[in-house]
């Protein structure tokens, strides 16, 4: 039973301090829609999307009006195309990125997710074909997401694929130079990827699902951080009880937005994701929650504890509220969408080593870094190989979304507008790994891997 207080507690949240339901997105079984002929694989997933999602947008917003709750984005996941297109008899799937965001604009979300491939052992000719493919298609496209999964716990690293995409994250720049290399933005890259991640650019909808799903993605850290107000000069005990409580309370207008989602729709409810996902916006910061813990900047010593201690009570919390819980769920740590780490990184407080030690106990990994435009094809894809080792090692899911700004280096800045906000350039070591990227084949997985 829903008291008053705790509706005031609810509205104070979402009037003063940032509460809002990231994402509702819809994930969309695309493989009944497989044919051999490009032309009419195009048109069955225009029609399977258009008709399935034709009444996401206003179910989304009869939602914020009801409960006064607001929803930022309402996105759509698919089958990753490798897998459904590759019976499809065709040299390039830009075609199908063009289709996609011709359906997304017919149905009014913000973005679409899952030009994606899974090659964390190997890659087929299809996965081959979507991979050569990105650069253009996120490059002619404005709400085509995509990302390709390189690793995982059970089967190592693809390092192939990992060499492959270094020059594809570099072509993707150029052919985006104009945008500050924006085309980058909307591609990432895994290991341990979820099946049912409702945030971009990294949602897909996986195999295992249903025909369709709605999974939805909650945030706060404007309101975790004012509850962490009142613990200034508290033990740890006090801090972490009060964490857990928020998250609690975030997550449980999120079950409430799914649910209704879910029965509008007639779609089946999958997982909340109870992510902390900062904005560009003045007080929805994870780096002025750190500071609040304790830490003058992000990057200071003692910012992976607490980070640690932050990513591990939001869980705890977010448990408690929902008995679906997946996605990715913790703290994000993005640059460029967090005003608070635009500021650490300006300080001197935080390098990219400090983002990637902070990555063992965040919820994804190294999150929209601007780098300059000359870094080389193989430090970044040294770059991946790191971010993925940590997350096979720790089983977990790990990401690497970085941008080489064309044109541009430290020192300069990166605008991406909108929620994507700007990023200051910040400085990669410039010592070479090119002898590691070009050995080829795939890194075992890790010996703690076998567990059948």
């Amino acid at each position: 039973m829903i008291n008053s207080l705790e509706v005031l507690e609810t509205n104070t949240m979402i009037l003063k301090e940032n509460l809002d339901v990231r994402t509702i997105t819809m994930g969309i079984n695309l493989m009944d829609c497989a044919d051999s002929d490009i032309d009419r694989f195009n048109e069955n997933i225009y029609n399977k999307i258009t008709t399935k999602a034709k009444d996401l947008v206003k179910v989304g917003e009869d939602i914020e009006k009801k409960y006064g709750v607001p929803i930022v984005n309402k996105r759509i996941s698919i089958t990753p195309i490798a897998i459904a297109a590759s019976s499809t008899k065709t040299d390039s799937y830009v075609s199908i990125a063009k289709t996609l965001d011709r359906a997304a604009k017919e149905v009014g979300v913000n973005f679409i997710g899952g030009f994606s491939a899974i090659v964390s052992k190997g890659m087929t000719e299809s996965d081959k074909k979507l991979i050569k493919s990105i650069p253009e298609a996120l490059a002619t496209t404005e709400r085509v997401c995509s990302s390709v999964n390189v690793g995982s716990t059970k089967t190592g690293i693809n390092m192939d694929a990992v060499k492959l995409l270094g020059s594809t994250i570099k072509e993707t720049a150029v052919l985006t130079k104009d945008s500050d290399s924006i085309g980058c933005a909307k591609f990432v890259v895994f290991c341990n990827a979820p099946d049912d991640n409702p945030f971009m650019a990294g949602a897909f909808h996986g195999v295992s699902e249903a025909d369709a799903i709605i999974n939805v993605g909650v945030s706060g850290p404007g309101v975790v951080k004012k509850a962490l107000e009142t613990c200034r000069g508290k033990d740890f005990e006090e801090l972490c009880e009060t964490i857990k409580k928020t998250a609690f309370k975030i997550t449980r207008v999120g079950q409430l937005v799914a649910k209704e989602a879910s029965k509008a729709l007639d779609v089946p409810f999958g997982i909340i994701d109870l992510s902390l996902a900062p904005t560009p916006a003045i007080g929805d910061s994870i780096a002025e929650i750190l500071q609040e813990i304790g830490v003058d900047y992000v990057g200071a010593p003692g910012t992976t504890a607490a980070l640690a201690l932050l990513n591990d009570q939001v869980k705890k919390g977010g448990v408690m509220a929902s008995s679906y819980v997946g996605g990715l769920s913790g703290a994000f740590i993005p640059v460029s969408e967090d005003q608070g780490m635009i500021n650490a990184v300006n300080k001197g407080a935080l390098t990219i080593e400090k983002l990637e030690a902070m990555t063992c106990v965040c919820s994804v990994g190294l999150d929209m870094i601007a780098i300059p435009g000359k870094t080389k094809e193989s430090t970044i894809s040294g770059i991946i190989a790191d971010e993925m080792a940590i997350g096979m090692i720790n089983q977990k899911t790990t990401a690497v979304r970085v941008i080489p700004v064309i044109g541009k280096d430290v020192g300069d800045q990166a605008e991406f507008g909108g929620l994507l906000g700007y990023a200051p350039l910040m400085p990669v070591n410039e010592f070479g790994c090119d002898r590691l990227i070009n050995r080829g084949g795939r890194i075992p997985a890790p010996i703690h891997s076998f567990k059948n």
